[in-house]
């Protein structure tokens, strides 16, 4: 039996590899998915590659052409996020403007707040996502920054923190409690936040890894206008479930691209340190290949589902299995070559099992699906 794509399929995978070859910076090649930024915010060639990937219907195909895309189908949309991890690119070194944003004001937001997201997608404004707080991390349910109804308008006060892209950010997607302080899901709305807005105190958290690409941000008497609550006052729950799940049945295509490339960088190294032939070394990189390949294989049955049915409990189990391997991978990577990019790959790897959702939350959520009781 011979598995492969259909001729459309194939015609739109050689189009978007004719124009990886001839536009793709190199500056992007090669630098993975899961890519860090670079201090001083992000570099010129990057915002250059997204609003050419905007302009030429290449960063998001699923969309119409006037919104970054070329009305691909779900396969399609396959087939781009697979050839984007073989070649190691990333579409942008910001992702909240056309993963998040966008998404959720083109569901959710109103006509006027629809304008904003063109310059989202293309990269023109850069956008931070107000989520985590000191006691609300992956328990978004807790929050407490709150946001008081006054008029036309809202005061806002309290912290965020974890806040990537936030000191090179012009707008801000903020989860704020707008019900009473134990309301938990019920209570929560979004805004949209201009981060000129006095008021706004944004401090840099330098990382172990030595970067600085997230902030804790804090919001003391900020006047938020009223028509910049996204959908409906106490419905901020619906439109962060929405916003986080918009694209999720591609992305573990990515997630398990950057796998790829790192067991890939690991075979070199070990060839390189003489290692390869190592009984031990082996037995890890084998064991290794078996994990990528076998989610690998779960992401497309997964898919299968999504196209069915419009949800896929495989995915739910993708981000935790996947964030756990690249910890695995990277303690392989400083066992056969301990420099200091492999240990900083290394404490890179334990952002992965927090940020979007711990492993243990992620935990939860698949006890749930499976109708197991909660760890906590």
């Amino acid at each position: 039996m011979h598995l492969a794509w259909g001729p459309e399929e194939e015609a739109f995978r050689a189009e978007l590899r004719a124009f990886l070859e001839a536009n793709a910076p190199p500056e992007a090649v090669g630098r993975g998915m899961e890519p860090e930024l670079e201090e001083g915010g992000i570099p010129d060639w990057a915002r250059e590659w997204q609003a050419l990937l905007f302009d030429e219907g290449w960063l998001v195909p699923s969309y119409p052409p006037e919104l970054g895309g070329r009305n691909a189908t779900d396969v399609q949309t396959l087939v781009y996020f697979e050839e984007l991890a073989e070649w190691g690119i990333p579409r942008a070194l910001h992702f909240p403007g056309y993963a998040i944003v966008s998404p959720s004001l083109l569901e959710f937001g109103t006509e006027e707040q629809k304008k904003l997201v063109p310059a989202a997608m293309r990269g023109d404004t850069v956008w931070c996502i107000g989520m985590s707080e000191p006691g609300a991390g992956s328990d978004l349910a807790s929050m407490r920054t709150r946001a008081v109804l006054d008029g036309d308008h809202f005061v806002v006060n309290g912290q965020k923190v974890w806040t990537s892209y936030s000191m090179w950010s012009q707008m801000c997607f903020l989860y704020v409690r707008t019900g009473a302080p134990d309301s938990k899901q019920r209570g929560i709305s979004v805004l949209i936040v201009d981060m000129s807005t006095p008021g706004i105190d944004v401090r840099p958290l330098r990382q172990s890894t030595g970067g600085t690409d997230f902030a804790e941000v804090f919001f003391t008497d900020v006047v938020v206008p009223a028509e910049n609550l996204i959908g409906e006052m106490n419905d901020g729950w619906r439109v962060t479930m929405g916003s986080l799940a918009h694209e999720r049945a591609g992305l573990w295509v990515e997630w398990i691209g950057a796998l790829d490339h790192l067991f890939r960088r690991l075979v070199e190294q070990a060839r390189a340190r003489g290692v390869i032939d190592d009984p031990t070394v082996r037995r890890a990189l084998a064991a290794a290949y078996e994990e990528v390949a076998g989610l690998r294989a779960l992401g497309y049955k997964g898919f299968a589902t999504y196209e069915k049915a419009g949800a896929a409990p495989e995915h739910a189990l993708l981000k935790l299995a996947t964030s756990e391997l690249r910890k695995k991978l990277a303690q392989i990577g400083v066992e056969i070559d301990p420099t200091p990019e492999s240990r900083r790959e290394l404490l890179g790897s334990l952002s992965g099992t927090i940020g979007g959702g711990t492993s243990e939350i992620q935990r939860n959520a698949i006890a749930r699906i499976l109708g197991l009781p909660k760890g906590y």
